[in-house]
């Protein structure tokens, strides 16, 4: 069983410039996309916030780490916004649990053609199958360590952030 976790983000259409202007609705296009991409693995959704990842705080990441230490599952997929992804992997990073924590976003919303919100999603439950405990950010088909990883935002694309 995988326990997968929703914070908001793009792969949910969120995109705001002020937490006032945040919608009101907080319906998630998650369930929608696993039922779509026909993932056989049994799965548990749970949605802990609604937001922008611009506005995701400490306060909501000890949220994330309480719910990720508190379920029983050890394969842990955490729906989230890129911009604050890299942020919240180091957080959960460096809590040292013991688990495969996978956390996962698109670039391009859900409702808008040619996302990569399917794929990504298939690809972080590939990964939790096969990764070791730790966590991690899967993006565009690429793995990152949590201590390893930053957003472009030039290009738009993950990639590491000590080059060797």
């Amino acid at each position: 069983m995988i326990k997968i976790l929703i914070t908001g983000g793009t792969i949910d259409n969120l995109d705001y410039a002020s937490e006032k202007k945040a919608p009101k609705n907080n319906k998630s296009l998650v369930p929608k996309l696993l039922e779509q991409s026909r993932i056989s693995q049994k799965y548990d959704v749970e949605m802990l916030m609604f937001k922008d990842s611009k506005f995701i705080t400490d306060e909501d990441r000890k949220v994330i780490l309480k719910k990720c230490r508190s379920c029983k599952e050890n394969k842990i997929i955490i729906t989230h916004g890129t911009m604050t992804m890299p942020k919240t992997a180091e957080f959960l990073g460096n809590k040292k649990l013991n688990k495969t924590i996978i956390l996962v976003g698109s670039a391009i919303p859900a409702k808008k053609p040619n996302s990569d919100a399917i794929f990504n999603l298939g690809f972080a439950f590939a990964a939790a199958h096969l990764l070791q405990k730790g966590v991690y950010i899967t993006m565009n088909g690429k793995i990152f360590s949590w201590n390893n990883v930053r957003k472009n935002l030039k290009t738009g694309f993950f990639e590491t952030s000590k080059f060797h």
